[in-house]
């Protein structure tokens, strides 16, 4: 069994090696081109020629230091400059920009990769996949633990009964914010563009999302509660949040998050049989964990990291392109976990139990 599981960089979702699909990329922090760049420089299916930024001066400077053909400004591209030159979109944006270069992208009849969460509210996310159906173009939510090897790893040994029959889940993802970035401006800690808060949206979507991809069980109810501190933090209310979820067939999660802590992430699912434990689990360099009976395996993987996370992201995802494959997780499964994310903060606020 060990020599089975350690091999599991297998790309079992490929369908194609052949054609290229072309990339604009949105929004260029250090995530776009740190990292989203270097990652199709490094997949087999995609090569990206066009950068989007707030001025063509921007945009055209990075092009010219990172070798892309064209660089333009946002209101460029809502004019549809340069669209011959790229086939898809990525979105990687604050999150309250995210439907309106949707919009833009469906007109431009081009697919459409958007970064998590996929917007700001559930209202905006279930417009932005109105949008996507109506014109017809393709549209993923970018979560890239989904392609992760580990995770679909874990998928396969849970579905084959390796843990029994699921009972709990734990899940936790912290990281210092501000020793990241400094900057108490930053978009992250600004409701208006971040959307419902800043831990559960940007954190606590990896231990829910995975989650629901791993059991293939979704959420029925939620009770939370959520604190805020730091003088930083005082517009968003969850610098520190922790909620219980009931999910389908009588699973129960408890899900921590915090974006002022020490860094650790970490998601156990335990069954009537065994346990599978992905620690660390979302920040890249995934290890895999599985206990069953006296039978204890720990699996690491120490080359692949969140641009290789990233790699295997965007292949699938221009896999499904060049074929008119069926994408997912598509936009019905991003705007779910809005709803989650929603029904997080209304409990907290509530004090009381939310229904999904």
């Amino acid at each position: 069994m060990k020599e089975w599981i350690e091999a599991y960089e297998e790309r079992d979702w490929q369908t194609t090696t052949d054609g290229t699909v072309r990339y604009a990329l949105l929004g260029l922090g250090w995530w776009t081109i740190d990292l989203a760049l270097p990652a199709i420089r490094d997949s087999d299916l995609g090569e990206v020629t066009t950068f989007v930024s707030s001025s063509s001066e921007k945009a055209e400077r990075l092009a010219d230091e990172n070798g892309v053909d064209h660089g333009i400004s946002y209101d460029e591209f809502h004019e549809g400059e340069a669209a011959g030159a790229y086939d898809a979109i990525y979105i990687g944006t604050p999150n309250t920009f995210h439907l309106e270069y949707a919009e833009t992208a469906a007109d431009l009849d081009k697919a459409i990769l958007c970064e998590k969460p996929m917007e700001s509210t559930v209202e905006r996310a279930r417009e932005m996949v109105e949008v996507c159906d109506d014109a017809d173009v393709p549209l993923m939510i970018a979560y890239r633990m989904q392609t992760d090897p580990a995770v679909r790893r874990a998928k396969e040994l849970i579905e084959d009964g390796f843990i029994g029959e699921p009972v709990s889940v734990h899940g936790n993802n912290s990281q210092p914010l501000l020793e990241m970035n400094p900057n108490t401006d930053q978009w992250r800690l600004n409701p208006d563009l971040s959307g419902y808060g800043t831990s559960v949206m940007d954190l606590g979507i990896y231990s829910i999302n995975t989650t629901r991809f791993l059991l293939d069980r979704e959420p029925q109810a939620v009770q939370s509660q959520m604190s805020s501190h730091a003088d930083a933090f005082e517009d968003v209310p969850d610098e520190r949040s922790g909620a219980l979820l009931a999910l389908e067939d009588g699973v129960k999660m408890v899900t921590t998050d915090s974006q002022n802590a020490h860094e650790d992430t970490q998601l156990k699912i335990t069954g009537t049989d065994g346990q599978i434990e992905l620690n660390p689990a979302f920040h890249g360099k995934a290890k895999l964990h599985l206990s069953r009976n006296e039978t204890t395996i720990t699996v690491e993987h120490e080359e692949f990291d969140a641009q290789a996370e990233m790699r295997e992201e965007f292949d699938y995802f221009a896999d499904r392109v060049l074929t008119d494959g069926e994408i997912f997780p598509d936009g019905r499964h991003g705007l779910q976990d809005m709803r989650i994310i929603r029904a997080i903060h209304e409990a907290a606020e509530s004090n009381d139990i939310v229904e999904l």
